[in-house]
């Protein structure tokens, strides 16, 4: 058995969580278990950052309870 190295843009289960794989270092991975609009404010203007983004950390010496799903080419691919 071949040991998963996660990478960006993977989809991943993890403990209860599963989520889109969102940064990727050699220490962490962060793990994107929802997107939620944020509240119209004059603080919104910019399309590009209207949604929050909740993420956890999954430390590297935790990847080996990692359960690759599937992965996508970008983060605009329809899921």
């Amino acid at each position: 058995m071949t040991k998963y190295e996660p990478e960006v843009n993977d989809y991943v289960h993890w403990r209860q969580h599963q989520g889109w794989v969102y940064f990727k270092d050699e220490e962490y991975i962060t793990i994107e278990i929802g997107v939620k609009e944020k509240p119209h404010c004059e603080y919104v203007k910019n399309s590009l950052h209207c949604k929050d983004h909740i993420l956890i950390v999954c430390q590297n010496w935790y990847w080996h309870e990692l359960k690759y799903v599937r992965s996508r080419n970008s983060i605009y691919e329809e899921q």
